[in-house]
């Protein structure tokens, strides 16, 4: 069995994690595909095999490769998702960072997930995306995010003009300092945190949220995610910034863009104990209240 690993903040304090995590693989059996930028900072603490498989921005995940292990936080596990497209190999995110909403297995219990996976002892669940569409080329071979699509000022210049159309009826002009459209996924993360709700997994739909609106009668929205939702964006800067989850691309405003549900999926594993509603209670502190 082919196991990928992916780490793109790799911090020696982790050492111990990642020989451990190597050393469980031998154990079982199983072969690991390591991101080759994470290979060169590790490859003097672990013997590897000479012809040890390896990926990179550049090169392809091996078509083997079973499942995909994401070690960091949830910025980590969103970089994944470009690796691993629509080949639907699952993804198990393994938290090393802070808060850990998606990476939601503790760093404790790389045992107990390995052990789940040899035995077919988990399950599936399936993260819709969003898919950019644009009259100029961006974000090469990758136009999807797992989080969100996010319209941005560029520097410290006055706020930016967004003329929105669903499904080719003009739905609003925000005046803000950006806007954002959100998958079910994202709505736990940058959209949360500007306001918009929590949206279950399972949802078929998104959120489009003002990042500091300058209309007082404007709040988030959801639509369905079956709609195709377009920009036109102007201001007195002459770029302004789009973004694919953590990524970013510098438009200015004669680019025309759309963005709609993507045809594939991404398959996150979620082990015995993990679901939704336990982590937005133990990451998010839902409902907690010191009367119960």
């Amino acid at each position: 069995m082919l196991i990928a690993i992916y780490n793109r903040t790799f911090e020696i304090e982790d050492l111990p994690i990642f020989l451990h995590l190597f050393q469980s693989f031998e154990n079982q059996g199983i072969t690991p595909v390591l991101f080759e930028p994470l290979y060169h900072k590790i490859k003097d603490q672990y013997s590897f095999q000479k012809n040890i498989e390896l990926f990179s921005e550049c090169k392809p995940l091996h078509p083997k490769t079973k499942f995909v292990f994401s070690l960091g936080g949830d910025g980590t596990m969103l970089d994944v998702v470009k690796f691993v497209a629509d080949s639907g190999k699952p993804i198990l995110g393994i938290n090393l960072g802070r808060l850990g909403f998606l990476s939601a297995t503790h760093r404790d219990d790389i045992d107990f997930a390995i052990n789940c996976l040899v035995k077919d002892s988990y399950a599936l669940d399936p993260r819709s995306l969003i898919h950019l569409d644009s009259s100029v080329n961006l974000f090469n071979d990758a136009p999807f995010a797992l989080n969100e699509f996010s319209l941005h000022r560029k520097d410290s210049s006055s706020l930016i003009k967004i003329r929105t159309f669903l499904n080719g009826e003009f739905l609003c002009t925000y005046w803000a300092d950006g806007l954002m459209v959100s998958t079910p996924t994202g709505s736990t993360g940058y959209s949360l945190s500007c306001g918009g709700p929590i949206i279950f997994p399972q949802a078929h739909s998104f959120v489009i949220t003002p990042v500091a609106p300058h209309n007082l009668n404007v709040r988030p929205i959801i639509v369905s995610d079956s709609s195709i939702i377009a920009f036109e964006v102007e201001g007195r800067a002459e770029q302004f910034l789009c973004t694919l989850d953590a990524r970013s691309e510098a438009i200015d405003s004669s680019v025309s863009l759309a963005v709609r549900k993507e045809n594939f999926v991404i398959n996150l594993i979620r082990l015995e104990g993990q679901n939704f509603l336990h982590t937005l209670q133990s990451k998010l502190y839902w409902g907690v209240d010191m009367r119960n």
